[in-house]
């Protein structure tokens, strides 16, 4: 039988000065500003899928859908959801059917868990996503893209968190990553990062390669290729 090709995966970021992806506080910082959130929807309207952590889910509430009608249309025009299917990850099943996560919109939804946590959690969120169960104890994230390759998703946006940009990037599951960068500090040491410690396969003498910078406003977008898909890519559209 022939592999299937892992999904080419976008890392999408903005961090503060000082690599924080929020505060401690309740509520949401904001590290963009709307032309970048913009750029952001346009970037989730190129996608067939997007992925954040259950902590992310838990923590953010995010609805994670094109927020544009004009792209929302362009995508159902060309035989495509309106947005992208949504998928995320958990090692406890620790995630509310109620969350934003499985109410808005009504693309595919899919959770990836252990075994162990799989029975429980279909249980409670019902026919709202797929629980697909991965592994004994942690999902791996080469079996969870393995497996959104078999059902036909082939460019894949990751929105974080910290916990999940340090398994793609460590594991060198990325292809580009997409870092903004906010002019200000949070300055907490509780505050959630944009990775943990790791060894990353990009050092002094092995470094990322830049692909392209732009100021948006306040804020600027670093692009960065993290393979030779991404390199490959790049040189074809340039």
């Amino acid at each position: 039988m022939t592999a299937v090709r892992r999904p080419y995966v976008t890392l999408s970021c903005a961090m503060s000065l000082d690599g924080c992806l929020d505060s401690t506080a309740p509520h949401r910082m904001a590290m963009s500003n709307a032309e970048d959130f913009d750029r952001v929807d346009q970037l989730r309207a190129d996608h067939d899928a997007i992925l954040v952590g259950a902590s992310t889910v838990r923590r953010d509430n995010p609805r994670l859908l094109v927020r544009s009608a004009e792209r929302r249309a362009a995508r159902v025009a060309s035989g495509r959801p309106s947005s992208p299917a949504k998928v995320t990850v958990t090692a406890t099943g620790d995630l509310s059917p109620e969350a934003a996560f499985f109410t808005a919109g009504d693309g595919d939804k899919f959770v990836y868990c252990p075994r162990g946590a799989a029975d429980a959690l279909t249980r409670a969120v019902g026919d709202r996503a797929t629980v697909v169960a991965l592994g004994d104890a942690v999902v791996a994230m080469g079996d969870a893209l393995a497996d959104l390759a078999r059902r036909g998703i082939a460019r894949l946006m990751v929105e974080g968190g910290g916990r999940i940009h340090t398994q793609f990037l460590a594991q060198r599951l990325a292809d580009e990553l997409q870092l903004v960068i906010a002019p200000f500090f949070v300055g907490e040491v509780g505050a959630p990062r944009f990775v943990h410690p790791a060894r990353f396969p990009w050092d002094e003498a092995h470094r990322a390669r830049l692909l392209d910078t732009r100021r948006i406003g306040d804020v600027v977008l670093l692009r960065y290729a993290m393979s030779t898909r991404a390199l490959a890519e790049a040189d074809v559209g340039g």
